[in-house]
This record gives C-alpha cells, sequence and structure tokens, in this order.
C-alpha cells in the first residue's frame, strides 16, 4: 500500500495532516516535507497528525516523525499526535515518544447502531 497525505485547516487555525497507508523508509521523507510545506505556507497555531489511517509505520517512519516535530519545534509551532491507528499507537509507545506527541489516545472505531 502506498502512502498518501491530506491537509486541511482546523477552525481555531491548527493545520491537520492526515497521512493514509503505509509510513516505511520508501515515504517516510513525505511527511517531513508534508509538514514542512505547512510552515512555509504561514505559521499554524498547531500542526495536528492525524495517524488514525496509519497501516505500519516502521523505524525509519518513526524517525521522520521526530524530525517534523523538531521542524516544527525550531519555526515554535508545536506537532501533535492525534488519534493514532493501535499500530502507530504501539510503535510510539514501544519507542518512548508519545509523550513527545502529546500522548494521545489510540483511535477506536466507533460502533453505531
Amino acid at each position: 500500500m502506498t502512502l498518501s497525505i491530506t491537509t486541511s485547516t482546523l477552525a481555531d487555525g491548527a493545520v491537520e495532516v492526515s497521512p493514509r497507508g503505509e509510513i516505511d523508509v520508501e515515504n517516510a521523507y513525505e511527511i517531513r516535507e508534508a509538514v514542512a510545506a505547512q510552515l512555509s505556507a504561514g505559521c499554524p497555531v498547531r500542526i495536528e497528525l492525524n495517524m488514525r489511517h496509519v497501516t505500519f509505520i516502521d523505524s525509519v517512519g518513526i524517525s521522520a516523525l521526530v524530525a517534523a516535530f523538531q521542524l516544527a519545534g525550531v519555526s515554535g509551532v508545536k506537532l501533535v499526535v492525534t488519534r493514532p491507528s493501535r499500530f502507530a499507537h504501539r510503535q510510539l509507545w514501544v519507542t518512548g515518544l508519545l509523550g513527545l506527541f502529546g500522548n494521545p489516545q489510540p483511535f477506536e472505531e466507533s460502533v453505531t447502531a
């Protein structure tokens, strides 16, 4: 599966970057580039990395998240991870990085009646 990234501006002025698919050695740089593009387009209040649709992330992908976090920090913008998939949440937990990214809770698919 490939990676696609969409961005949108939230009501409070934060920018949401939403990757979908697998973040691995082949495409991890795209996460950092997406964050860099948002920072060069203006200074958002915050960048939210919505990881709900991330099905896989490897160590190179985790490194790209850290690089994006540092890049945002240099610009004075807070980057947080929101709604991580169970897999992404576990990878952040195993690497000890949940706290760095705002300690997000894993996204739960809601069951509608």
